[in-house]
């Protein structure tokens, strides 16, 4: 998965949208303005191609023990919450990546408000 691939999937997510809101180079995911995933462009180009994302703790957990060397405990973020994923790891499928990314989408909606949820329903 590319860095373009990367963020079409990302914001084809009901309600999602980017911004930079850290400095230039980080590009951050939010869904009603809740982080789902974000990634350095400046790690991307030298050649880091990582994300992180919001994990289950028991998942994280788990994805860390079955991936010990593309899943790890989040870059600059809460360890329990928060996994840092080597996109192109060899034993990490785009269908896997995917997979992971909706479940921080999801985790982060599950815990908006239900009038805020609505609204991201077709």
């Amino acid at each position: 998965m590319n860095i373009e691939d990367l963020r079409d999937y990302c914001l084809s997510k009901p309600g999602a949208t980017e911004d930079f809101p850290f400095d230039q180079h980080t590009l951050t995911f939010k869904v009603m303005g809740k982080l789902f995933a974000l990634t350095s462009l400046k790690k991307w180009e030298e050649g880091d191609h990582s994300l992180n994302l919001k994990c289950d703790p028991k998942k994280a957990i788990d994805y860390r023990e079955k991936y010990p060397d593309e899943v790890f405990p989040g870059y600059h973020m809460s360890k329990k919450h928060w996994n840092t994923v080597v996109v192109d790891g060899p034993q990490l499928t785009t269908k896997f990546i995917q997979h992971l990314i909706n479940h921080s989408y999801e985790l982060v909606v599950s815990k908006l408000p239900k009038s805020k949820r609505e609204t991201l329903l077709p």
